[in-house]
């Protein structure tokens, strides 16, 4: 997924907080659903573990582009890596575990969930 930085996305000196590259991988991962018509309802990702790796920042107007590769899951688990690049090089590295939930209880991730996670291998 490619974005543009904006204003909102940055302090008085145009240099991105730090939550938002954990908000941009955020937002990369739901395109990944989104782009196959899957629209969460009662059902969905939560984030049980991750770990942040800055190495330098994107400034306001950057282009960036968010990587994200399933490194494996279990049958409610998954473990992705998500880069963020900045012209061809990375800035930013979160390794994130996301748990999939239905009526707000641990769940077995849907086949369909399945075929898509195969995709990003």
């Amino acid at each position: 997924m490619k974005k543009r930085i904006y204003y909102d996305s940055t302090d008085a000196g145009g240099i991105v907080y730090h939550t938002e590259y954990i908000k941009f991988c955020e937002q990369a991962r739901s395109e990944i659903f989104f782009k196959h018509d899957i629209f969460f309802e009662n059902e969905g990702y939560i984030v049980t573990d991750l770990k942040a790796k800055y190495i330098t920042p994107a400034k306001l107007g950057d282009l960036i582009e968010i990587k994200t590769k399933v490194l494996g899951y279990t049958k409610i688990r998954v473990n992705i890596l998500q880069e963020i690049y900045k012209d061809k090089q990375k800035i930013f590295e979160l390794k994130v575990t996301v748990a999939y939930i239905k009526n707000s209880k641990l769940s077995k991730i849907p086949q369909s969930h399945i075929k898509i996670l195969n995709e990003y291998t």
